[in-house]
């Protein structure tokens, strides 16, 4: 897949409800993240796994990690019917390997610093950017272009809005983008409208 405005990878993350998940896949998005490290958003996996089934296959349905044990994440991902997981953390080639073996498609977060990682470094199957200070809302500078290689699959992260989404793909021309606490109206709580509207403003409609 290209990274021209109207093939991006939209990933809409963090989502609670019926309500989410259905304006999120009618709106266009290609990925959905289900939370389970702690978080205003986080749900358990007997919802992920309701929420998932509501999905079409052409939706990547996502699981979200930050530093759980192993055995942890493989039995979430198994219970909640998942296709992919997303790993804040460790940096162990080994945790991505075990995973890989079980059939998920992996994503690595990692915050956007001085150093930039590169796609695939830990046999992940995208990379994640997000800003300095991961999860905190905050958008990191887009003026110093595109921080990860050509080609590679990678997903700008960080205080990305319906209103400088545009914006911030044309500066840095990521492969996708992710958003969560961009399109609610409160924190945790989804904003139908804003989903909607940050889907079309990413693609640039």
């Amino acid at each position: 897949m290209s990274n021209s405005s109207d093939s991006l990878f939209v990933k809409i993350c963090g989502l609670k409800t019926e309500q989410d998940v259905d304006t999120a896949v009618e709106a266009g998005a290609d990925a959905i993240g289900f939370v389970f490290s702690a978080s205003p958003r986080r749900i358990d996996a007997a919802t992920a796994a309701r929420l998932a089934r509501r999905v079409p296959v052409h939706v990547l349905t996502v699981g979200v990690f930050r530093a759980e044990p192993l055995d942890d994440v493989r039995t979430l991902a198994a219970e909640s019917g998942i296709r992919a997981v997303q790993l804040h953390g460790p940096d162990d080639r080994d945790y991505y390997d075990e995973l890989a073996a079980g059939g998920w498609t992996l994503i690595r977060a990692a915050a956007f610093g001085d150093s930039v990682p590169r796609c695939g470094e830990l046999g992940e199957d995208m990379l994640l950017l997000d800003a300095p200070v991961p999860g905190s809302g905050v958008a990191w500078d887009w003026s110093r272009g595109t921080p990860a290689g050509t080609g590679e699959k990678w997903l700008l992260a960080g205080g990305l809005t319906p209103a400088n989404v545009h914006e911030a793909v044309t500066a840095t021309r990521p492969w996708g983008v992710d958003v969560s606490s961009g399109v609610e109206s409160s924190r945790g709580v989804k904003d139908p409208s804003l989903i909607t509207a940050f889907v079309k403003a990413a693609r640039g409609v």
